[in-house]
């Protein structure tokens, strides 16, 4: 059994749209999902029929029979039931969408001070090394010791700060 091409109740929008730019007969119907779906999904007779049906009884559209082909048409209640659905589905996909981009920047946030954390804790080391090679009588080593303590916080900061920025980037750019 192949997958679902749609969601529950997505066909039904669907055909809703294509209805609202004008009246269609059932093949026209076919052929525009078809051009929506890039010819990649092409619906049978025996998928929108029975759901043209369906959105008939349920007052959404209307039929009428033009010589030899029935054209549907969508009603005033089928514009405003494919509105409301839309608009719920817009709302559910924002809303999905701000809570994983809320999440991404959690981790990232949390990420970014546990890289900073370990680096501050490696240039405090480096400090403690560097004072006390210095103490022991090593000024030179302590020297290097210190300017390599400070490079360390510099290379710790800078990094935290790159981490925050690509982070931010790449929320940015998935939202998009």
């Amino acid at each position: 059994m192949s997958p679902a091409i749609f969601g529950h109740g997505h066909l039904r929008l669907y055909l809703l749209f294509v209805l609202d730019e004008r009246a269609m007969h059932g093949y026209e119907i076919i052929q525009a999902l078809s051009d929506r779906f890039g010819g990649t999904y092409v619906p049978s007779a025996g998928t929108i029929y029975p759901r043209l049906a369906k959105l008939e009884a349920e007052g959404l559209v209307t039929k009428q029979s033009d010589g030899r082909k029935t054209v549907y048409a969508i009603t005033e209640t089928g514009r405003a039931e494919s509105v409301r659905r839309l608009a719920d589905e817009v709302r559910s996909s924002v809303s999905e969408a701000m809570s994983t981009l809320r999440a991404e920047l959690a981790a990232a946030a949390r990420e970014a001070r546990d890289d900073a954390r370990f680096a501050t804790a490696s240039a405090r080391e480096t400090a403690r090394e560097g004072a006390a090679a210095a103490t022991a009588g090593a000024a030179a080593a302590g020297a290097s010791a210190a300017a390599a303590a400070s490079d360390a916080v510099r290379d710790a900061t800078t990094s935290m700060h790159s981490t925050v920025s690509e982070s931010r980037s790449d929320s940015r750019a998935q939202v998009q």
